[in-house]
């Protein structure tokens, strides 16, 4: 398959719409007209993983966790190690993936597969996508003969996306009535005289990142001295409750249990030995269970529940939640992540991923209980 093919079967599993504002999700390294009939799934994007990607014959690795989070000041075979895999990948050919916190967000993702192994009950997001929309609307009022380029202008600078199109746009026909005062310079009349002219009501959607850039084009590309333009800041989308996708869960039992059969049913769906608990003497039963992948910290700041899971939790927080008597199982960042991978595979198989795909073998948790 083509990059490009396989790009469209990750975001229809995973849209990258759903992943966190600060994550660098997508793709990292590669060509889109490149072809793959290989893929190594894998969490990190180590030296060991991409010896195994390049003895497994492999032009494409998934690393979940993004392998450029912050900005790379340089790019060389003699840097750091974040630098040297990275010029090392391009070498091989490697093209490189990652889906990150959209896979967590995601109805069926990986927050969903961990609370489905915890009991049955009602699994929601503790801070649904929807909740977190940061979109406008900008209408603006054009001249007719100028509506194209002032479209066009906007949708350059990133308004006009909706879902997979581009350059969506509304308008209708009116007219426009100004009179220019002492000091103006009309593009259309004279100064003192009331002018109507034949205009086009133009509206646009815009995420909250391209705003400022989008009114800057706006009104570089409107003829008039001062434009007229509005903006209006767009609600979430209700969704049902069993729709609902976004960051963490919120799993609440159908069934109360104690915490010490909530952490033996956390190292039973992670195949791990250990895990972390702090269950307060007293503490008591629990219903509503918190979960995030990988280290659930501030996200568990919003939600009030029996017990946390997670992978990993500053010690404070921890504390806090201890002597309020909330039980806390903490399993292992990459602990709470590397299981879902084989899961992964059967969806993109499933959804048309149809090349060879490899659970790394090569990829650990950097640390190990001894």
């Amino acid at each position: 398959m083509k990059l490009s093919e396989l790009l469209t079967v990750f975001s229809e599993i995973a849209p990258e719409s759903l992943a966190e504002p600060w994550d660098k999700v997508g793709l990292h390294a590669g060509s889109l007209g490149q072809d793959v009939m290989r893929g190594l799934l894998c969490i990190d994007l180590t030296e060991r993983v991409i010896d195994e990607a390049i003895s497994r014959g492999c032009q494409l690795i998934v690393a979940y966790h993004p392998p450029i989070f912050q900005p790379l000041q340089r790019l060389t075979a003699e840097g750091p190690w974040s630098q040297t895999r990275m010029v090392r990948c391009v070498r091989e050919g490697l093209a490189v993936y990652s889906p990150h916190t959209a896979l967590d967000a995601v109805r069926g993702g990986m927050n969903d597969w961990l609370c489905e192994g915890l009991g049955d009950g009602d699994i929601r997001p503790i801070d649904p996508a929807g909740a977190r929309r940061d979109e406008y609307k900008v209408v603006v009022f054009v001249p007719v003969d100028n509506e194209a380029a002032v479209r066009q202008a906007m949708a350059d600078a990133g308004a006009g996306w909706i879902g997979n199109y581009r350059e969506c746009s509304f308008s209708a026909v009116g007219e426009g009535g100004f009179r220019p005062i002492e000091g103006a310079n009309p593009t259309i009349g004279k100064v003192g005289q009331r002018e109507m002219v034949a205009e086009r009501r133009m509206e646009m959607i815009v995420s909250g990142r391209y705003l400022g850039a989008v009114v800057t084009a706006l009104r570089q590309a409107h003829p008039y001295e001062e434009p007229a333009f509005d903006l209006f800041k767009l609600e979430p989308e209700p969704v049902p409750a069993e729709q609902q996708q976004g960051a963490g869960r919120l799993l609440a039992l159908r069934q109360s249990i104690d915490a010490r059969t909530l952490a033996d049913r956390v190292k039973a769906r992670l195949g791990v030995g250990h895990v972390k608990l702090a269950a307060p003497a007293g503490s008591g039963p629990v219903r509503t269970v918190a979960v995030c992948v990988g280290a659930g910290g501030k996200l568990f700041e919003s939600v009030q529940a029996d017990a946390y899971v997670t992978g990993e939790m500053q010690h404070h927080q921890a504390l806090d939640l201890a002597q309020r008597g909330r039980a806390v199982v903490l399993a292992g960042h990459t602990n709470t992540e590397r299981p879902y991978l084989p899961v992964y595979r059967e969806k993109l198989l499933a959804a048309g991923a149809g090349i060879d795909w490899f659970v790394s073998e090569a990829d650990r948790a950097p640390l190990a209980i001894v």
